[in-house]
């Protein structure tokens, strides 16, 4: 039953990014041609995984991004969270002469060298979700956005800290957590843990890390996760998830087992980060205490604009540098981000994840 509803969830986040192939006025899925065919600049927005939620959603709002602007074509693809895949990917991009590159990293450090084989060849480079940094390509301290790229991002230290400031205190003494980490060398994994370490564990001695692996960002890979270490015996009274996706699985995987969900009540804590619909609903239903929102509506509303001015000469690729902000999600104000979610298709009327 568990591994039906979360597949059910996996696959309509799949489907997303499966039909976001296309591109957003009549163009081919592979990107082939000279140029769009009525004068518009060719984009590609290279995701990086189709079992990411997140992915699935912001690859969905660049879609809808894209069909509001008049100079440009957007085409998706996904690297489906294979280092070698989304390689060949940003290289297929110089084959097939794109104007522009929208790249969503899955490892920071293995994209970087082909983001510079992009800038090498002149097309103009925005790295998203996360930046892409001078350090990932050449392995020094200089956390600048990558030399000659432009980045649209938010800072993933402030998302975590939002549920690890409110953790402090909600955590009872001496807990036993879990934590999952999204994938290793992937910028926003690696500061939201760190976000952890001192927004929380610096500041609560008491707390033991019972258990603590890499869920890659996926639901399955966490319900496994979760399943396997609630076997030990020993009750987990927090989880702590550098995303939403990962939480909902480990969430998934005690959903009906009575030692930490008992008449509707969860008896445990849970915290994600990105405020998708999913979690959302997850904190309507009292079972994820508090994520922090990462709109990707916003993230590809600001990657599009600043796609569309880069192509029009008005400015240039290096002065795009912007950043979202993220605020917290809990069961105080969640009923507004639902209503969020219902307007723009992604929560049904009933209440529903949308399929």
């Amino acid at each position: 039953m568990k591994m039906k509803k979360l597949t059910a969830v996996l696959l309509s986040a799949a489907m997303v990014i499966s039909l976001a192939a296309c591109s957003n006025s009549g163009g081919s899925s592979d990107g082939g041609g000279d140029d769009a065919g009525d004068g518009k600049k060719r984009v590609c927005f290279v995701a990086r995984a189709s079992a990411d939620t997140f992915a699935a959603w912001l690859t969905s709002e660049m879609q809808k991004a894209a069909e509001g602007t008049d100079n440009l074509e957007l085409t998706c693809v996904s690297g489906e969270a294979d280092d070698n895949k989304e390689n060949g990917l940003l290289e297929d991009c110089i084959t097939k002469g794109y104007d522009l590159v929208i790249v969503q990293s899955n490892n920071n450090a293995a994209q970087a060298p082909y983001v510079q084989k992009l800038v090498d060849a002149g097309i103009p480079v925005i790295t998203t979700n996360p930046t892409t940094h001078q350090s990932d390509l050449d392995g020094s301290d200089d956390n600048s956005v990558m030399k000659g790229t432009g980045t649209v991002d938010a800072d993933p230290v402030e998302q975590a800290a939002v549920g690890a400031k409110r953790a402090v205190e909600e955590v009872p003494e001496n807990a036993n957590v879990v934590v999952l980490r999204g994938p290793s060398g992937n910028f926003h994994a690696e500061k939201r843990r760190e976000a952890w370490d001192t927004e929380f564990f610096a500041k609560r001695k008491d707390v033991k890390i019972l258990y603590e692996d890499y869920a890659n960002w996926n639901s399955d890979e966490a319900l496994k996760l979760m399943e396997n270490w609630v076997q030990s015996g020993t009750h987990i009274d927090a989880v702590i998830s550098m995303n939403d996706n990962m939480a909902a699985g480990a969430i998934e995987a005690v959903r009906e087992d009575p030692n930490y969900v008992k008449d509707g009540k969860a008896n445990f804590l849970a915290y994600g980060v990105d405020g998708t619909a999913q979690g959302c609903l997850l904190i309507k239903e009292g079972l994820l205490t508090s994520t922090a929102l990462q709109s990707a509506s916003d993230l590809a509303k600001m990657n599009i604009d600043y796609a569309s001015k880069v192509l029009a000469g008005e400015m240039e690729i290096t002065d795009v540098n912007d950043y979202v902000d993220a605020p917290e999600i809990n069961a105080e104000n969640v009923e507004e981000y639902i209503q969020m979610y219902v307007e723009n298709g992604e929560i049904s009327d009933d209440g529903t994840l949308a399929e």
